[in-house]
């Protein structure tokens, strides 16, 4: 270091003579001077930086802390009423519990319920719905018994006993379902009748004497395409004589 900046600065403060801390502070590194933007409890634009960045983590965990603990409340709240396992649901008094207890489609319900935090009110609710869906296809066997008159019991029995004699033991089960409404019973009753009478044989031999010129002509009548004036017994002549022609 040069005596010229000693000098200047015994010169600044009003001295003819040069000391020790006159060349020191000639030597000392010259202090970078302050932006006026800088904030006073800052030292330095690098300090100003440091304190932002800090700031800025402190900032972004709390509000990673406070979505947590949002999330966590709404799960506390939605799951409230919930049991504490899915085998803590109980069945409704409507349902069989003992022949529930492995049942597939009740466990899954189950499962489902408690993962999604529902409570033993939804739990039954469910169930419910479920049973009124199953019941409406159910026909109520009291009104179609009444529906058959007062002679039920006896048209019941033989339409059973003629279905059993008549029909393979494969087909039985869907007649069976045939049957569980009035409605069936009297189907089976004209099938019977029909039978007897002898109609099926006879519209066997009338179409036998059908070929496909005749049966083109049959299609063209009103009774087989016109839907005021279609006639199911000369509809059935017609599909049933192209199956006798056309059979083998």
């Amino acid at each position: 270091m040069s005596t010229e900046g000693a000098v200047e600065v015994a010169e600044a403060d009003g001295r003819d003579f040069v000391t020790e801390e006159d060349v020191q502070a000639a030597e000392a590194p010259a202090t970078p001077e302050r932006p006026e933007w800088l904030p006073e409890k800052f030292n330095n634009p690098e300090d100003l930086a440091k304190s932002y960045n800090e700031l800025s983590q402190k900032l972004g965990t709390k509000e990673e802390d406070i979505r947590n603990s949002i999330i966590e409340e709404m799960q506390n709240e939605a799951f409230s009423d919930r049991p504490e396992t899915s085998g803590d649901y109980t069945m409704p008094d409507f349902i069989d519990e003992e022949s529930a207890v492995d049942n597939d489609l009740l466990k899954w319900w189950a499962d489902h319920s408690f993962e999604n935090g529902f409570s033993q009110t939804e739990f039954e609710k469910g169930i419910e719905m479920y049973a009124n869906a199953i019941s409406a296809d159910i026909p109520d066997y009291d009104e179609e018994f009444a529906a058959l008159g007062d002679n039920a019991n006896d048209r019941i029995d033989a339409a059973s006993a003629w279905a059993n004699k008549f029909f393979p033991e494969s087909a039985l089960p869907a007649i069976e379902r045939m049957c569980e409404t009035h409605e069936g019973i009297i189907a089976l009753e004209t099938i019977m009748e029909s039978m007897k009478d002898g109609n099926f044989s006879g519209d066997m031999q009338a179409n036998a004497g059908l070929n496909e010129q005749k049966l083109r002509e049959m299609m063209n009548d009103p009774k087989y395409w016109n839907p005021s004036d279609r006639d199911p017994h000369f509809i059935k002549q017609v599909e049933d004589g192209f199956k006798q022609l056309y059979r083998g």
